[in-house]
């Protein structure tokens, strides 16, 4: 597991979206470490200009 990396994550229960991507936005230092939680954060295709919101574009 690395920092940046994205992860397809099945969602429990009745939502209507099945799955879910995420990003790791660990340090890779803590990925690497003994514990075993990493932080993750929801990917989302269109952004409501939220100042927690960051935009990604793709390498071309």
């Amino acid at each position: 597991m690395k920092r940046g990396e994205l992860y397809r994550v099945r969602k429990p229960g009745d939502d209507p979206k099945q799955y879910r991507v995420f990003v790791i936005v660990s340090r890779q230092v803590l990925i690497q470490s003994k514990f075993s939680t990493v932080i993750c954060a929801p990917v989302f295709t269109s952004g409501e200009g939220l100042s927690s919101q960051v935009a990604v574009r793709t390498k071309a």
